[in-house]
């Protein structure tokens, strides 16, 4: 009990280091991706926060494999490379008196990651779809960054400011750009800001400004100065959110058919069932010879899972296409898994029969 615990310890301080650093990778590249959306204009700055924690939360089951797989790892090389499990060894325990602390340690982040896969990722999916068409329902002017053109209503219109108020009140230097009717409207304007009428109407004001008026392929235009000028503005209507595969609870996929709802399931129950493989096939990865050098092992835990996670995308892939049977897809990776598992302990623990003395 006291060697169990002591295990568990260590694995847990691994893996909490190793989730450090996995969380601020995944977070800053998710955070590098929705700024670039924010300063193009297709999503609005205030929404940078929200949408990164639903990124975040969809990508935790992978997050938590991948942990699991490293911390167990690592912490067992170590074992290897202090020569603790010359100790171990020599008590008479083989290497597969590993396998229950493992599992110990294991199967609450297996758990885990089966209510993020099963539930919470698909929610944050869903979260994530509506958020975006509500966002987008807005009215032109509320999506509106300064120093970013914006294009709505397919090209049909086009904002630019320059500057904006530290009260946000008003913006400075507008441009606007529409085409309507075959004719190409710009409109610019020193100040503007947003008028609310009594009713409840809402109007952009634009002052002291110019606004040209030509149709393509004709050399004539108007142009009209004019110190104050409105425009009606309104949220237009968010669109309901598609009931996608990868939006829908592991309840509902259940009760859908549909190749595209079987591949989804086989990916939602294979994440937890290859963290768990992982797990198991870390111990006898985790093999160090001092001698030689650190970082062989992890070399090929790094092609192992990244060779697992990929034949788990190709199974999704057939299945969604109807090209693999769902009864097949749902165990052909995880028992072609479990072949090197068994091989590899077999290996650690053999002892050398006399015929196999000299090779």
């Amino acid at each position: 009990m006291i060697f169990e615990r002591a295990v568990r310890r260590e694995f847990a301080q691994a893996a909490a280091g190793i989730s450090v650093a996995l969380l601020a990778i995944l977070a800053s590249i998710l955070l590098i991706r929705l700024l670039k959306e924010a300063v193009g204009g297709r999503i609005a700055p205030e929404a940078v926060v929200s949408l990164l924690g639903f990124a975040v939360l969809n990508f935790m089951p992978l997050t938590l494999t991948l942990m699991l797989f490293v911390a167990i790892l690592l912490s067992l090389s170590r074992a290897y490379r202090d020569s603790e499990m010359v100790v171990w060894f020599s008590c008479g325990q083989p290497l597969t008196a590993w396998i229950r602390p493992v599992l110990k340690f294991s199967l609450p982040v297996v758990a885990a990651i089966a209510m993020l896969s099963g539930f919470l990722s698909p929610w944050a999916n869903y979260s994530t779809a509506q958020y975006r068409q509500v966002m987008s329902a807005r009215s032109d002017v509320s999506q509106i960054s300064p120093g970013a053109f914006r294009e709505v209503k397919r090209g049909q219109r086009v904002f630019f400011v320059e500057a904006l108020a530290d009260d946000a009140s008003q913006v400075g230097n507008v441009f606007v750009a529409t085409f309507q009717e075959g004719k190409l409207g710009v409109v610019m304007s020193d100040v503007a800001y947003q008028q609310f009428a009594e009713n409840g109407d809402r109007f952009l004001v634009l002052e002291h400004g110019r606004r040209y008026e030509v149709e393509p392929g004709s050399p004539e235009f108007k142009v009209m100065e004019f110190e104050r000028y409105r425009v009606r503005t309104e949220d237009g209507e968010a669109k309901p959110t598609e009931r996608l595969p990868n939006r829908m609870p592991i309840t509902e996929l259940l009760a859908d058919s549909s190749n595209k709802a079987r591949g989804e399931l086989l990916w939602r129950i294979g994440t937890p069932i290859s963290a768990l493989i992982l797990a198991l096939l870390a111990i006898p990865l985790s093999y160090v010879n001092p001698r030689a050098g650190r970082s062989a092992n992890m070399l090929i835990a790094v092609l192992i899972y990244a060779i697992y996670s990929n034949l788990l995308w190709v199974c999704q892939a057939w299945v969604a296409q109807g090209k693999l049977p769902f009864w097949i897809g749902v165990w052909i990776v995880h028992g072609a898994m479990l072949i090197p598992l068994m091989a590899m302990f077999y290996r650690r623990q053999a002892v050398r029969m006399p015929w196999q003395r000299g090779s």
